[in-house]
């Protein structure tokens, strides 16, 4: 049985007591990530700093992991504004400019936590 390894992220912290990812053999595993300043833990004023604060954090995570992006098999997007798909699209085309080696993604429309406008969840599968 694999033994599960607890990957903590600088400036992204939950209000619960649940880590912002493990590893456990060679899956990695996101609770939701928010999109928080990897400095100050704030949330920055722009979805567009959110969102590109997201993208930093599954970099992060995939090098404590072992591995790299290519590993990401699947995103889940959730958004609080259809619109601000089209800003998460924007941060997805500088990590997976190749539209034959990207991960699958699915995004949802749905009420977050307050003073969140994008989340995700991420899993990856280390080569």
């Amino acid at each position: 049985m694999a033994k599960r390894e607890v990957l903590h992220v600088r400036g992204s912290h939950h209000q619960n007591p649940i880590p912002t990812a493990v590893k456990i053999g060679n899956m990695v595993y996101t609770s939701a990530i928010i999109g928080s300043d990897p400095e100050t833990g704030e949330m920055p004023e722009s979805v567009e700093e959110e969102v590109a604060n997201l993208f930093h954090y599954m970099r992060e995570i995939m090098e404590l992991a072992g591995g790299t992006t290519d590993d990401i098999a699947h995103l889940s997007v959730s958004v609080t504004n259809r619109e601000y798909k089209k800003v998460v699209n924007v941060e997805w085309l500088k990590m997976f400019p190749d539209e034959n080696n990207r991960p699958a993604r699915h995004t949802t429309v749905q009420n977050l936590r307050e003073g969140l406008r994008v989340q995700i969840e991420m899993t990856a599968v280390l080569s």
